[in-house]
C-alpha cells in the first residue's frame, strides 16, 4: 500500500523550490538567479516582517515570514545546486549554535549572568575563526546606522568609548561647525556622514537605538504629512510656505494629548 501520509510543509516548500530549479521544466527566472541576485530580496523580505510585525496584523506577519522562509530556502537550494551545503545543513548550524550558546539551557552550565556568558562564548567562536580585530564581523550590508551603533558598541568593550555623554554631545556640535566650513561636496559628504556617526554615538550614550528612533520618526513624518494634504484637501502643491506650516502646526497641535 503506497504510503499517504501528508507531506510535511517544510518538505513540500523543499520540493517546490527543487521544481523551480530544475533545469528540467523548472522556472527560467528562477534557474537564473544566484546569491547576490537573491540577496536584495532576502533583505527586502526581512524588512516587510519587521513592517507587519509594527503593523500588528498576525496574517500579515505569517505571510511575510514565509516570504522570508523562502529565501532561505531559495540560498539553499542554489548552495545545494552548486555542491556547497543544503538546507539541512542550514538547520543543522544554526540548532547546534544555538545549543552551543546557551549551555545553561542545554548543558550543564548554570550562571546567574546569562548576557555576559552570551558574549563570552561569542568571543570564544570568533576567537576560533582566527586573528580578527574588535570589529570584524559587523556585516557592511547592515543599514547605515545600525552599523554605526554595533561598531561603536564593539570599540567600546575594549575601552575605546567617552565616560558619559558630555562627550558625544560636544562632538556633534564640532562636527556642524566642520559641516558649516566644508568647502565642496566630496568634503560636504564626508562631514556630514561623521555627523551623523557622531549623533549616533549620543544615542548610544543615552541608550537609544537610533536606527529605531530614526524609523519611529519617519512614520511619525510620513503620518502627520499625510494629515497635511487632507487638511489641504487632497495636495500641498502650490501653497505658500507660511501656508503649509500652519497646517503643519495644527497637525501637531491635534496630536497633543
Amino acid at each position: 500500500m503506497a504510503d499517504t501520509a501528508p507531506q510535511a510543509p517544510i518538505d513540500r516548500l523543499l520540493a517546490i523550490m527543487r521544481q523551480l530549479r530544475n533545469p528540467d521544466g523548472g522556472c527560467e527566472w528562477d534557474l537564473a538567479q544566484d546569491f547576490s541576485t537573491i540577496a536584495p530580496y532576502t533583505i527586502e523580505e526581512a524588512y516587510e516582517v519587521s513592517d507587519a510585525i509594527a503593523g500588528g496584523d498576525p496574517a500579515a506577519i505569517c505571510d511575510e515570514l514565509g516570504d522570508l522562509l523562502l529565501q532561505v530556502v531559495f540560498h539553499s537550494q542554489i548552495a545545494t545546486d552548486g555542491g556547497l551545503f543544503g538546507f539541512d545543513d542550514v538547520a543543522n548550524a544554526i540548532s547546534d549554535k544555538m545549543e552551543r550558546r546557551h549551555p545553561h539551557i542545554f548543558g550543564e552550565t548554570r550562571t546567574d549572568d546569562v548576557r555576559q556568558q552570551w558574549e563570552q562564548i561569542k568571543a570564544t567562536e570568533r576567537a576560533a575563526e582566527g586573528p580578527a580585530g574588535a570589529l570584524a564581523g559587523v556585516a557592511q550590508s547592515l543599514p547605515a546606522l545600525l552599523r554605526a551603533q554595533k561598531l561603536q558598541g564593539r570599540a567600546a568593550r575594549v575601552g575605546f568609548d567617552w565616560p558619559d555623554t558630555e562627550g558625544p554631545r560636544a562632538k556633534i556640535a564640532e562636527e556642524l561647525v566642520e559641516v558649516a566650513e566644508a568647502s565642496d561636496e566630496a568634503e560636504r559628504h564626508e562631514e556630514i556622514g561623521d555627523l551623523l556617526f557622531a549623533v549616533v554615538n549620543y544615542a548610544r550614550k543615552l541608550g537609544v537605538d537610533a536606527e529605531g528612533a530614526l524609523r519611529d520618526a519617519n512614520l511619525k513624518f510620513a503620518r502627520r504629512f499625510a494629515a497635511m494634504e487632507e487638511r489641504a484637501g487632497g495636495s500641498l502643491a502650490g501653497l505658500s510656505l507660511d501656508a503649509q506650516e500652519n497646517h503643519w502646526l495644527a497637525v501637531k497641535a491635534s496630536e497633543r494629548p
